[in-house]
Order: structure tokens, then sequence, then C-alpha cells
């Protein structure tokens, strides 16, 4: 197999959403030619499956500079730096203009099936550096193959979605009742998702910013005029402490820190219950249709008539195990980069920025970046994965100096307390060091201040913090 050297060869970018074109936007500020392959028919295609979502982030926090500097000479106008935009105005008023300036260089409905060095399976040492990369890429036309000089994988995880299931396996019988559970935060304003959920009973599994969105559009429902019965039931597996609804006030991103407090209100205004300290183990149906979520011992909760499942999503490595990656056993997030984002270490959702250094991978040019370089970590920003790139294409040019600068800012969570908050267990097995997660039960917050305050005396004592 003859392959062109590596100098002549693109840069394959795996991906068109934001962190992949803004990849292909500073490969050509440093002359290099990208190779943007996305699988979905649109630039943006992950993005538009939750167009209907507000981003927490303002568009001057979601605009790549080097992308920016493309656009400008095609006549393109920057939104409003303070707005917040919907996914669908982030698509429409950058990320397709910006597709649109890079013309050929990407490439919809191109699958990739497989990365590899070309005649080097991941087993051969020799000469396997000076071998050009190979990607195999499926497309209504067929099967295809191309050569690359690097590899930056930005295909994101938005496809494989983690499951309800407790132990990280879909939760016996989650398949089968598959009618009735989604894993994305519903559309509300489709009239057709809409009149799934009204006057219905629906729990939300989960404790992120999606979930907060559930929880708060699902309140939002239950308010209005045609709203009446609709009710959240919110299962946590952990419990419920200073941390819980985010940083609130103190988060340095404002939308992001009203989404936590927007759930709370949900709950407190009896829109929805919260379960804590629950890991559902199986799915049955009722004699009526409905799901009854199972837990550890064999609880049981009360009927609901819809799932939503919003437990994180997980990186898909298939098409990247002849590569020799070198990935935390924990995160599946490269090694050096694990220790910065890993919940079991710290609570924090601030991440300092990083760059080529804790991207690397023990094959020399291959990168991943974006959201799939955090594997199954939380709090991924879009400006995180932007100076990822920067570094990055700063790297393959050669440019060791610039790849190493740090030249990003992150805005701080307003959350952190201590190491061991994620799925922390009881404290009766003697962890000290996280917060108490109570045997399942339901509990209603909307309770009278004093009462509120006596229990947040009581979690402090326990060795719960948040601020």
């Amino acid at each position: 197999m003859n392959a062109p050297a590596a100098t002549e060869l693109p840069v394959v970018v795996i991906g068109a959403g934001p962190t992949g074109l803004a990849a292909a936007a500073h490969l050509i500020d440093r002359g290099i030619e990208p190779l943007v392959l996305e699988a979905g028919p649109a630039a943006g295609a992950a993005v538009r499956e939750w167009a209907h979502v507000r981003l927490f982030s303002t568009w001057g926090e979601v605009i790549d500079p080097a992308a920016e500097k493309l656009l400008a000479p095609a006549g393109w106008t920057r939104p409003d730096p303070a707005a917040y935009p919907a996914g669908r105005d982030w698509v429409d008023l950058y990320l397709q203009p910006l597709a649109a300036v890079l013309g050929d260089r990407v490439r919809t409905g191109a699958r990739v099936t497989g990365v590899s060095r070309t005649g080097r399976d991941r087993i051969v040492d020799a000469d396997r550096e000076a071998r050009p990369f190979l990607v195999h890429i499926a497309h209504a036309g067929g099967e295809e193959r191309l050569f690359a000089r690097a590899v930056i994988d930005a295909s994101g995880t938005w496809a494989t979605p983690s499951p309800a299931g407790g132990s990280g396996l879909p939760a016996l019988g989650e398949k089968a009742a598959a009618d009735r559970i989604t894993y994305r935060v519903p559309d509300l304003k489709d009239p057709a998702v809409r009149a799934r959920y009204t006057g219905r009973r629906t729990a939300v599994i989960g404790s992120g910013a999606s979930a907060f969105t559930a929880l708060a559009h699902l309140a939002d429902l239950a308010k209005s005029d045609d709203g009446a019965g609709t009710k959240g039931v919110w299962i946590l597996r952990r419990g419920i402490s200073g941390s819980t609804f985010g940083g609130g006030e103190a988060d340095q991103l404002p939308a992001r820190g009203a989404l936590g407090l927007a759930a709370k209100a949900a709950v407190d205004d009896g829109h929805a219950d919260a379960v804590t300290g629950f890991r559902t183990e199986a799915i049955e149906r009722a004699h009526d249709g409905r799901l009854i979520l199972v837990g550890e011992d064999d609880r049981r909760l009360d009927p609901v008539d819809e799932v939503i499942v919003l437990t994180g999503f997980r990186p898909d490595l298939s098409f990247l195990e002849e590569l020799r990656l070198g990935l935390d056993e924990r995160l599946q997030a490269p090694v050096a980069l694990a220790p910065l984002i890993d919940p079991n270490q710290h609570s924090c959702g601030t991440v300092p920025p990083h760059g080529r250094r804790e991207l690397s991978h023990p094959e020399q040019g291959v990168y991943l970046v974006g959201m799939k370089s955090y594997g199954r970590a939380p709090t991924f920003l879009a400006m995180t994965g932007y100076e990822q790139v920067r570094s990055v294409a700063a790297a393959i040019a050669g440019d060791l100096d610039a790849a190493d600068r740090v030249e990003l800012t992150l805005p701080e969570t307003g959350v952190c307390g201590g190491a061991g908050l994620f799925d922390a267990p009881d404290a009766a097995e003697g962890d000290s060091g996280g917060c108490c997660a109570p045997a399942p039960q339901l509990v209603q917050l909307g309770v009278p201040a004093a009462a509120e305050a006596a229990a947040a005396e009581e979690a402090q004592a326990g060795g719960c913090c948040g601020s």
C-alpha cells in the first residue's frame, strides 16, 4: 500500500461539531489543510438534536477566535456576545456558516469506522511513527480509505448515553421499556412531545445540568394551563448536600448556576419529589403498562409513566482500537487529563485549562478533544475544547511554545465540596471524605425555613460540605 508523504496529507478531524470545526479553523490558521469527517447529514448534527435547549454559556463564550477570523471576511455578523443562544441558534448563526466557509473541507455523511497506521496494526513497532494514519470511512456510496498526517477525534459522546442502571450496565428490563424511556432532555414545546408528558408522572434520573433542565421544564409544564397532574420524580444516586444543586449564585456562569436553583425550586414548589440514594437495578412493567423502578435490596418506587435518563455519556472507542491510546482506567480519558477531571478525586466543577501535553497518547499524532477527551467525566465547556484544539494545532505545526501556553481562564463553578462526593457510599461505611447517602427515601425539599436550616446543620455535622 503506497501512501503520500505525511507532509502532503491533511489532518483528519472526526466530527463537525463546535470543537471539530474549531480544530479545522486553527489548522487553517497554521497553514495546515484539515479534512473534517461528519457522520451526520449536516455540521452540528448532535447540537441539532438538542436545538431546543438553551446554553448556559453566552455567545462570547461559544465562538472560537480562529473560527471568527475565518468567518469575518465572509460578511458574518457576530451575535450579541452577552446573549444566551439555544442549540438551534448555535447551529444556524455560527456552526452552519462556519461549515459553509470551510466548504469541501467538511464531508458530511462520512462515518469513521476505523483508524490505524498504514500497514501497521497496534502490535507492530517497526517504522510505526513514520507511517501515515489510515482512516476507514463508510458513506452512502460504500467504503473508502483516506490517509492523514494526524488525527483529531472530536466526535463527542452524544451518540453513546449512559444507561439508567446504577452499575453502569443497562438495568434489567431497561431495553424492553424503551418505548417509555428517553436519554435526552425532551422538547416540551413540540406538541407531540408535550402530550407525552402532560398530566403524567415522569422520573428524571441524573444529577447534572441536563437533569436540572429537564426538571425545570417539567415544572413549567406543570404550572401551565394544560399541565395539571404533571409531576416529576427526581432520582439521585447520592444524598442531597450543599453541592447537589450546583454553585447557584456563586457560579461564575450565572445561567449555569440558575439551572440548579430552578431544579431546587421545582422540588420546593411541589412539582417534583426527590428520591435520594437510589441506584436503579431493574425496570419492571406495572399491570397498566407504567414502569416501576427497582433499586438495591428490591426497593420499589411508585409507578411512573415516563423515564428521562440523564446519567451522562461515554466515549465510543470502538473505531480507535488499532491505535495505542493512553486512557485512564476509570474515566476513559487521557491519563494526564484524568486527575484534573476525576469526580472521585474532587467535586470541583472547575477544570484548569489544558492542551497537547494532557491530550497526548503513546500513539503520536492522535488526539481526543472536546467532550470525548473527558471520557465519562462531566462539566465540559465549549471554551475548554477551543483551547484544546488551539494547543493541538500548534503542536501539529511544530510550534511547541504556543502549544504549551495557557491562553484561557475558565469560570469557577461555585461548587467544591472536597473529595469523594461522586456517588459516595453511605457514611456508615466509614468514608469520612464524602457526603453521606441515606437509604432510598422520598423527600420533600419544600419545607419551612427553620426545618431547612436544621437539615442543613445536620448535613454539615455529617461531613457534607458545599459552598
